[in-house]
């Protein structure tokens, strides 16, 4: 296993992540451009470096986990990718775009760097448990290569290797998008249901049964149900990630009216609410359309 791992970005995913590699043995060295961050990096047991050169100089796998595409393209820089020596591996675990990758993703080949996408499925939580879905785009042989590695911070089983470059972001997008497509669709049945009289609870239950049962009624709705819209995440990075997909299907000419409307909706719920923490935001727009909330 890599003994020298470099972190760009120690915020809500990249923290635990750090604490992780430490309490696997490894050094790590990091770098967020808050310099506020640097206290939590220290007390995680990392080593805090004044900037992203000094974290890739002498990292044998440079790791970024960042908010998006900008955050991305603003860290790993020619000096960056220049301060990395030629076998090194950097692996992406950012919530980034397939079209802003791809030109990073060529000048480290370039330079003889393994390229990894490894986008995250959870929470805060699951990093400080080792227990994240990665969706990996790349080769499968530095896959294996560093598959130790990423399953200190990952459950074995959810380490998916989905295709070539591009696929580990696009999968990862394409889940997003499902997902808060469904919450929108549920909150919309549900808030028909409880107009026409059906009890909320019940409501639930049935649904979460039935042929139109999914993960988000079976686990997410209680938090909904509490009041509880899900502040792990900023509305305006579930909007850019929404209209990238949106982006990527018309660039493809594939159907997406679904898609645009999710969209859509997530724009009007930014435009009311502002870029503030809430994956649920966009139900909340929907119950204060229906005036009235959503709550078993």
């Amino acid at each position: 296993m890599e003994q020298r791992i470099g972190i760009i970005g120690i915020g809500r995913m990249g923290t635990p992540i750090a604490a992780r590699f430490v309490d696997g043995g490894l050094a790590v060295a990091v770098h967020d451009v808050r310099a506020e961050r640097e206290q939590a990096a220290r007390d995680c047991g990392a080593e805090w470096r004044p900037s992203a050169c000094a974290v890739a100089a002498d990292a044998e796998v440079l790791i970024t986990v960042l908010p998006g595409p900008a955050e991305v393209a603003a860290a790993v820089t020619e000096e960056v990718l220049a301060a990395l020596a030629p076998g090194a591996t950097w692996i992406d675990m950012s919530s980034n775009a397939p079209a802003a990758a791809a030109p990073l993703r060529e000048r480290a080949s370039a330079r003889g760097i393994g390229v990894l996408e490894a986008p995250i499925g959870g929470s805060p939580a699951d990093a400080a448990s080792g227990s994240l879905r990665l969706f990996v785009g790349g080769d499968g042989e530095l896959l294996a290569r560093h598959r130790a590695l990423l399953e200190l911070v990952a459950d074995p089983r959810r380490i998916a290797l989905v295709g070539g470059p591009g696929a580990g972001y696009t999968v990862k997008l394409l889940i997003n998008l499902l997902w808060f497509g469904q919450a929108a669709a549920t909150a919309e049945a549900l808030l028909l249901g409880q107009r026409a009289g059906v009890d909320l609870n019940v409501l639930r239950d049935t649904l979460a049964e039935s042929a139109a049962g999914s993960d988000f009624i079976r686990r997410d709705l209680s938090s909904l149900f509490a009041g509880d819209y899900l502040a792990s995440y900023p509305l305006d990075r579930i909007h850019d990630q929404l209209a990238v997909v949106a982006s990527m299907a018309a660039e493809l000419a594939t159907p997406h009216t679904i898609t645009e409307r999710v969209r859509g909706l997530h724009q009007e719920a930014l435009e009311r609410y502002g870029p503030v923490d809430g994956e649920l935001l966009a139900v909340a727009l929907l119950e204060e359309q229906a005036g009235t909330r959503l709550r078993g």
